[in-house]
């Protein structure tokens, strides 16, 4: 892929996507639109990681009683 054809690429990708700045930048909340799937699987991602913290702290929880 020529650099051309990779920076049509990206530009494509950014305007049917509506983004504005880096995805890996987005660590807290923005003032685009997101469409409802997006906002779903980012709240299911969110449970997951707490759910995830709370057990990994549940033996040491158990250990300090």
């Amino acid at each position: 892929m020529s650099q051309s054809e990779y920076e049509a690429a990206v530009a494509d990708f950014i305007q049917t996507r509506g983004i504005t700045r880096c995805p890996t930048a987005c660590v807290v909340k923005t003032q685009g639109r997101i469409s409802l799937a997006d906002r779903e699987a980012l709240q299911k991602r969110a449970a997951e990681f707490e759910r995830r913290r709370r057990r990994s702290r549940e033996p040491r929880l158990a250990h300090e009683r």
